[in-house]
């Protein structure tokens, strides 16, 4: 592939995952720390590729600049999911950011006080593979087991936690939770 094709790629996938995040310019560009103009350049070709905007941008959408840049081959069907933690939490995303719902894999482990409930709009589905969970839903705590499942609206206050022992999940968001989720 010619390095125009290459570069042209990127700039579709940028402009892409913004946009099917849901994204505007001015989002990205408060994310990223660059400004709305730079990001148009960047995804209309006229404004250079270069590292010191890649990297904010490619952060700011939580891809890979491996992402930004692979050429299409067989590989496509396969997803290598990418660790990141924070706090108590660590994901794996099981599905590319390319559609309306995300996957992903999550372990949670205890914590000494039950985290800060969330209200944004959307809906959330997880089952727990392993351990058990606190699923503080408004004035609720309903413990949900390995094997067990739970979905919920998320305009209820909501926060989930691992009791007593490590926990792993999968969610499932809308696009909705998968922004408030992924973009904390």
């Amino acid at each position: 592939m010619a390095t125009s094709d290459v570069e042209a790629l990127a700039r579709m996938r940028l402009r892409s995952v913004r946009t099917t995040l849901g994204y505007s310019l001015d989002e990205v560009a408060e994310r990223s720390n660059l400004s709305a103009s730079t990001i148009s350049r960047i995804e209309t070709g006229k404004r250079a590729l270069s590292i010191d905007v890649l990297v904010p941008l490619a952060e700011a959408l939580q891809i890979s600049l491996d992402d930004l840049f692979h050429a299409e081959d067989d590989d496509d069907v396969v997803i290598r999911p990418t660790q990141r933690s924070y706090g108590a939490r660590t994901t794996w995303a099981l599905n590319r950011i390319d559609g309306r719902t995300m996957a992903m894999k999550m372990r949670l482990e205890p914590e000494p006080e039950v985290p800060a409930t969330r209200v944004h709009p959307g809906f959330d589905w997880f089952l727990v593979l392993e351990g058990r969970v606190l699923l503080q839903l408004g004035e609720r705590r309903i413990e949900v087991a390995q094997g067990e499942a739970a979905e919920f609206s998320t305009m209820t206050p909501h926060a989930i936690s691992a009791i007593d022992a490590p926990a792993e999940l999968v969610m499932v968001f809308d696009r909705e939770g998968q922004r408030a989720h992924l973009h904390r």
